[in-house]
């Protein structure tokens, strides 16, 4: 029987968890099993640059933190080596960057994730995972806002242009 402090411990790991997964829009959950230290350390890197909490955590403490948050459905992938990578802003982030990892490396797996605090299929991360980057989608809404504006302006500036040309043709002949 584990001591009251152990228990504790991991109580708070759970509610951490927990709260991690309820303050976040997106997760995924992966087997991590048989990557070296130097390509761990490489994903770790490019989670944190994009803003992923990524931490290796026991199957039976992701369980109870996800019954907590109240995310239903990761159970059944609960089994072997574990992590679980957030995302409080990104939805895409997670998915795209450790799907990629996954498709390099054959013994690291996607598992399942979730959007908005539901789980969702592997396919369903497959294709967020092939979606550009939050700045890029952004970049993207900005450019088509700013189409119609500047075609505005540019229609704008002919009609100037024109009558700027017309007032120029008529004072020579008026000299």
């Amino acid at each position: 029987m584990p001591s009251q402090k152990v228990l504790e411990q991991k109580q708070k790991i759970v509610d951490e968890l927990a709260d991690r997964i309820q303050g976040s829009v997106a997760g995924v959950i992966v087997s991590f099993e048989g990557i070296s230290v130097e390509d761990d350390t490489k994903l770790r890197k490019d989670l944190r640059e994009n803003g992923v909490k990524y931490t290796v955590v026991k199957n039976t403490l992701i369980k109870r933190a996800a019954e907590k948050a109240g995310l239903n459905g990761v159970e059944s992938v609960l089994n072997g080596t574990s992590a679980i990578a957030t995302s409080a802003e990104d939805y895409v982030a997670a998915a795209r960057i450790l799907q990629k990892f996954a498709d390099g490396h054959k013994t690291f797996e996607v598992k399942t994730g979730y959007l908005d605090n539901e789980v969702i299929s592997l396919e369903k991360i497959q294709s967020l995972a092939k979606l550009p980057g939050r700045d890029v989608l952004l970049a993207n809404v900005l450019g088509a806002f700013q189409a119609p504006i500047a075609s505005f302006a540019r229609a704008v500036q002919a009609i100037v242009d024109k009558e700027n040309a017309g007032e120029a043709e008529a004072a020579p002949a008026e000299a």
